[in-house]
């Protein structure tokens, strides 16, 4: 991306940060190579404090409020479940200023969080970056042309897309009232990836893999990269093909190496033969032996015995008057994938949380 030019720039700003997680430094650190001055951070967690000194040498640490009286541009950095609170805390005790920045970086909201904070006059911006953080100097670099979820005012618009253009981004506008969707959506795509990863690492250490990120590494990224190309084009394996023996294989040493396991991979089974079936890839007549062995799996998500998908139908609505007894898996139940304020998580291992909604 060319620079931005001096004259689209917005104004050198004092920038602080409200929660020296893995993701406040950071952007604090890009904003720093784009010309702005980085003033104050706070932070309560060792971690915070070893995360600060190293991507921002030299900036004080200080209470939030401290941070906002020193700030014209403020990063709240803290997990989704703090954020009402902590612009409500400050709100209500005068720490907001008008006609300061206040930006988040939570996915999962737009701009109406800020609210408390912009009835005090603040300036409220959204900007999510869609990427997972180290917490290390390497996401500075990354940031190049990531992409940053934005919501804001209209009149502030271009400001949000200039802030992220300046640290390297790629601005993606989002209605305030699509966040949460988008917001799943990146969960889906970031956080179950990682899980499906590391399941499928551990089982080819069982299978006595030396090296399983070596092996999975191109495998892995071909099947990404053919998947942001071609989308459900690019399904391949057993499911799609309807090789409901070789499915049938897998759960069985599934079931004696990796039980928990299983219901994993059946739930992605189905989810692969509904697109399969959609897409015209997996043949109706195939998918009908192939659903009948998930259905055998005793999950409660299969299909019964002996019923088939019509053509035009998907996995999903083969089930029926035949389907296997049982309700099927309840979605808020606690086997659901959490979709939940934390999502994602910008890493496995998120200090605490203290007491001033710190450290995102």
């Amino acid at each position: 991306m060319p620079p931005t030019e001096a004259q689209d720039r917005p104004a050198r700003l004092t920038v602080g940060v409200v929660g020296a997680g893995r993701v406040g430094p950071a952007l604090a650190a890009s904003l720093q190579l784009a010309g702005h001055r980085p003033v104050a951070v706070s932070g309560v967690s060792d971690a915070s404090v070893r995360r600060a000194a190293e991507l921002l040498p030299d900036v004080p640490l200080v209470t939030p409020a401290e941070v906002l009286a020193r700030a014209d541009l403020v990063l709240l950095t803290v997990p989704d479940d703090a954020l009402a609170d902590l612009v409500s805390g400050l709100a209500e005790t005068g720490a907001v200023r008008p006609g300061q920045l206040l930006v988040h970086t939570s996915g999962r909201y737009g701009t109406a969080v800020l609210d408390p904070a912009t009835r005090a006059g603040a300036l409220p911006l959204a900007l999510h970056p869609a990427m997972t953080f180290t917490g290390t100097s390497v996401d500075v670099q990354r940031l190049a042309g990531c992409s940053f979820g934005v919501t804001s005012p209209d009149e502030l618009r271009m400001a949000a897309e200039a802030l992220v253009i300046e640290m390297g981004g790629e601005p993606e506008w989002i209605a305030e009232s699509a966040r949460p969707l988008y917001h799943a959506a990146l969960a889906i795509g970031a956080n179950h990836l990682v899980t499906l990863v590391a399941q499928s690492m551990e089982l080819l250490h069982d299978a006595g893999v030396q090296a399983p990120d070596r092996m999975l590494g191109p495998l892995l990224g071909a099947a990404l990269d053919n998947a942001l190309r071609s989308g459900d084009a690019a399904l391949t394996g057993p499911v799609a093909r309807g090789d409901a023996g070789t499915v049938a294989a897998h759960i069985a040493e599934l079931r004696r190496h990796a039980p928990q396991s299983v219901a994993g991979y059946v739930a992605m089974a189905r989810t692969t033969a509904d697109r399969a079936l959609d897409h015209g890839l997996l043949k109706p007549e195939l998918a009908a032996d192939l659903l009948d062995v998930l259905a055998d799996s005793g999950d409660g998500t299969g299909r019964a015995r002996g019923s088939s998908a019509a053509p035009g139908t998907s996995a999903s609505d083969a089930t029926g008057p035949e389907a296997a007894e049982g309700p099927g898996p309840d979605p808020d139940g606690p086997d659901a994938p959490d979709h939940g304020p934390g999502t994602p998580d910008h890493g496995p291992d998120a200090p605490d949380h203290g007491p001033e909604g710190d450290d995102r």
